[in-house]
């Protein structure tokens, strides 16, 4: 599963002229402090810090951390080795493990895979441009399509440009602060340290006073909400389907306008709405970090939980049952029921052949496991052309002329 994954990531981003960027497992604990920033629940308490004494250039010694993420990594990549020189945009994907220090379960543990990817360049390279970020949405739609995934959702919100952003957060505080001493203990730090992340909250007391609160889409300038407008113009034109969600946001400074989720329905335990991927646009990141200006957009699956998502699904699957199970009387009954089932295979129908040799009893006991009905091929039914259709479901047994049989099975 884990490979089938991973390789259907990179035929499909391959298509999309993606190529795989390999970051260090770890970094200078700065890069994170300063590209994800220090009052995010990442820096402040999730990360694997340690100082690196053996290889210290002063008494204080370096500072570094297990990746807590790969977007920082890449843009320090992109920065280090020179890509903004070349004037081109950049389109680049990773697969690798991250580390978090958070209360493992199921679908989230401490050590952690995911597939993510980042598209940035200068401006001038097209990369603020709002078909990419309608390019990578159709891309995702259709790695998830490939690979099965079924009933997922896009769920996609504006959060502004960099000057949107200040004005929706004071707008934020201002409506936080005579409530926020009811809201539950995360909020009211998020309230002061981060108000975007209020948002997030999933207490049920506060979804009423969140509901409440002001909406980042009347903030937008007439800039952003031209961006907006065009990459649902375009992912309407490519077919993809997806919702506007007011309240989906990213809680860096450093995000601004597209912003996006893909959620699949529960099926393996990890909630009513089981978040496999989600991502966004962002600005300043690079200055951040001591780059040139590189717009871009990018996105990271949560491997471990798409993989719990197929499991699930796949069982689901199996547990679909087929039409019909054809169970010949006699080894001499085979080559009929063969025929029997191409004809019933042609007409659509989902069919196993079980063998003649089998007793009844063993035949009655695949077929249960395997199908919903069960057709009894004997002798007598070879030479009536009238067959016998064991129902498991209604436990009833009927009698059913062959030219009427496929039709019979279909209900």
């Amino acid at each position: 599963m884990w490979n089938r994954v991973e390789a259907t990531a990179r035929g499909v981003f391959a298509r999309y002229g993606f190529g795989e960027i390999r970051t260090p497992i770890f970094e200078t604990t700065e890069l994170f402090a300063r590209g994800v920033g220090e009052e995010t629940d990442i820096v402040s308490k999730e990360m694997y810090t340690w100082e690196d004494r053996g290889r210290a250039e002063s008494d204080k010694g370096q500072s570094l951390t297990l990746r807590p993420e790969n977007t920082a990594g890449v843009v320090r990549a992109y920065i280090e080795h020179g890509l903004a020189d070349t004037g081109m945009l950049q389109k680049l994907f990773y697969i690798g493990p991250q580390f978090r220090r958070e209360r493992p379960q199921r679908g989230r543990y401490r050590q952690f895979w995911q597939i993510g990817a980042e598209v940035l360049g200068p401006a001038w390279s097209g990369s603020d441009s709002a078909l990419r970020d309608a390019e990578v949405l159709e891309m995702l739609a259709t790695f998830l399509d490939e690979l099965g995934v079924k009933g997922w959702r896009l769920a996609l919100n504006s959060v502004g440009s960099s000057e949107d952003r200040p004005r929706y957060v004071a707008a934020l505080r201002e409506a936080l602060a005579p409530v926020k001493g009811s809201m539950c203990e995360n909020c009211q730090r998020r309230a002061e340290t981060n108000p975007l992340r209020v948002l997030d909250c999933k207490e049920p007391q506060d979804q009423a006073r969140i509901d409440a609160l002001p909406k980042i889409a009347d903030y937008l300038d007439e800039a952003s909400q031209e961006h907006f407008a065009q990459v649902k113009a375009a992912l309407d034109a490519c077919g993809v389907s997806y919702v506007v969600e007011p309240r989906l946001v990213r809680g860096l400074d450093y995000y601004t306008r597209t912003t996006f989720e893909f959620t699949v329905p529960d099926g393996s335990g990890l909630g009513t709405q089981n978040a496999l991927l989600g991502g966004g646009r962002y600005d300043g990141l690079s200055e951040m970090l001591g780059g040139p200006k590189a717009p871009g957009i990018g996105f990271a699956i949560g491997e471990d939980r798409l993989i719990l998502t197929l499991q699930a699904q796949a069982k689901e699957a199996a547990e679909d049952k087929l039409d019909a199970f054809i169970a010949p009387m006699g080894v001499a009954r085979n080559a009929e029921a063969l025929k029997l089932a191409q004809e019933l295979r042609r007409a659509g129908l989902s069919v196993e052949v079980g063998e003649g040799a089998f007793r009844l009893k063993k035949s009655f006991e695949a077929a249960d496991k395997l199908a919903r009905r069960m057709v009894i091929l004997g002798e007598d039914e070879v030479a009536s052309g009238i067959l016998t259709v064991k129902d498991f479901a209604a436990g009833e047994q009927t009698k059913v002329p062959r030219s009427e049989l496929a039709e019979a099975l279909r209900r």
